[in-house]
């Protein structure tokens, strides 16, 4: 499994996770590290994505995502998966977001193995609350 983090994301964030990772044969990666490169719109990563979005969850902290007509179209149409990191994560310093990333990645993995895509998911920044599904 592949994970990308897009613009709306810390670059550290995926490095941490891209560390985590690698012992169980995934990966992370940043925008900033992909063919596309930081300039890329939503849309132009998403088409990025999609020949082989099997392959991909996508981590953002856009909920634009969800919302944006023409993302979310482009999204579903790529049968991606993804998860949105709640507004709260923006207002935490960077090691205190990513230690909740990975309190609650077991949460994730689990939603991915039982979840057909296209999907949506927000992750709170909380590790009791509910990770909620989005409407695509």
């Amino acid at each position: 499994m592949k994970f990308f983090f897009d613009n709306c994301t810390w670059p550290p964030l995926a490095a941490t996770l891209d560390g985590f990772l690698r012992h169980a044969g995934h990966s992370a990666v940043h925008i900033k590290d992909m063919p596309c490169g930081r300039d890329a719109t939503d849309l132009e990563w998403i088409g990025m994505l999609a020949p082989e979005s099997s392959e991909w969850t996508v981590i953002t902290g856009d909920l634009r995502i969800q919302k944006n007509r023409a993302e979310r179209l482009a999204f579903r149409q790529a049968s991606l998966q993804g998860f949105v990191l709640a507004p709260a994560y923006h207002k935490t310093p960077m090691h205190k977001a990513t230690s909740f990333v990975l309190w609650r990645w077991p949460d994730l993995e689990q939603l991915i193995a039982l979840t057909a895509a296209p999907f949506l998911f927000e992750l709170p920044m909380s590790r009791s609350s509910l990770i909620r599904p989005l409407p695509l």
